[in-house]
């Protein structure tokens, strides 16, 4: 049994988001293999400024267009959903055939259209979940549409985008605990909510959405979630934070235009317009943004006072993470941890 069809979800979210820019057979077969090589050329570069070792040939690279985006995400959701679903069943029983069919139809949509904007936006991601090692996704048609709406030198971008992606990538690979804590306490969230709640809160999201009405983030998140999502974004902080770092401190050395593509990309994070700005709130992508933010503060302050070294103590274990408290308090985790 699924609470949300999957399939309607990716069906609607592909028609929202759109094809993405035009491109000719060429430019699309020419944009997939500089990405592909952008990755493979990231990899010792992350590693030698890092200092993370990760095994060869784990967690492919997937250069992905808007519907593989979605996929593979609504993939995710469904493994991370599944206590949810096997506690209602437990609980009420199976549904009904009709009330099955028509109650995943209507969460499919609401999902559909929070993925749909989603996957025009996303450039890459890097997916913990996926068996056995992760998998790190290129959305193409998005990073296509970014360089050329801020005239960003096409193959200096994609690398770019790679080394930040290609860090992602080599956080997991390197120290696969991560994965497995990080699904760890989306367990714990999902525990902690009821079928019926979490439907609710789908409905009101897409209201919210409608409505221009708080953060879809604060709609579904009891207390009690909140505790675990709190842990959740110190690590999620760190992450983004520390891959700021590294596209930051490698970037100069490979790619010749990197300070204007950061720029350019900055200003164009503030220049947004009113209806993208309003969904960035709803959907919780400005905290996002904060993430990026402030996790790039807490690594460079922590690489700064105690080296690269000392700071991949961080990488040893879910009791080495910092806090969502200690990323706004470096200090505090370089006296708990070192």
């Amino acid at each position: 049994m699924d609470l949300v069809d999957w399939d309607f979800a990716v069906t609607v979210g592909s028609r929202i988001a759109g094809p993405g820019p035009d491109v000719s057979a060429d430019e699309a077969a020419a944009a997939v293999l500089e990405l592909r090589e952008g990755a493979a050329r990231s990899t010792p570069l992350v590693r030698d400024f890092t200092g993370l070792q990760a095994e060869a040939g784990t967690a492919p690279v997937l250069v992905v267009d808007r519907r593989g985006w979605l996929r593979a995400n609504a993939d995710g959701f469904a493994r991370i959903l599944t206590p949810v679903v096997d506690r209602l069943v437990e609980k009420r029983g199976a549904p009904s055939a009709l009330a099955g069919v028509v109650g995943t139809r209507v969460t499919g949509a609401e999902v559909g259209l929070l993925l749909g904007f989603l996957s025009s936006k996303v450039l890459g991601q890097f997916d913990p979940f996926h068996e056995p090692h992760g998998r790190l996704l290129l959305v193409a048609p998005n990073i296509v549409h970014v360089e050329r709406e801020i005239g960003a030198d096409p193959t200096d971008f994609r690398l770019w985008v790679c080394l930040h992606e290609e860090t992602h990538r080599v956080q997991f690979t390197a120290n696969p605990w991560l994965g497995q804590h990080l699904m760890s306490q989306m367990h714990a969230v999902a525990d902690t909510i009821e079928p019926s709640a979490l439907l609710d809160g789908l409905r009101r999201g897409a209201e919210a959405i409608r409505g221009g009405d708080g953060s879809i983030i604060d709609l579904v998140s009891s207390p009690e979630q909140k505790e675990i999502l709190d842990r959740v974004t110190g690590v999620m902080s760190l992450l983004e934070g520390h891959a700021d770092v590294v596209m930051d401190g490698v970037g100069p050395t490979v790619i010749p235009s990197v300070a204007e593509i950061r720029q350019k990309f900055n200003q164009r994070r503030k220049g947004a317009g009113s209806i993208d700005r309003l969904l960035r709130r709803l959907l919780g992508l400005d905290a996002k943004m904060a993430q990026y933010r402030d996790g790039a503060v807490f690594v460079r302050h922590v690489v700064d006072k105690v080296g690269m070294a000392d700071f991949n103590a961080v990488w040893t274990g879910p009791e080495t993470l910092p806090s969502k408290a200690e990323i706004a308090d470096p200090d505090a985790w370089v006296a708990r941890v070192l």
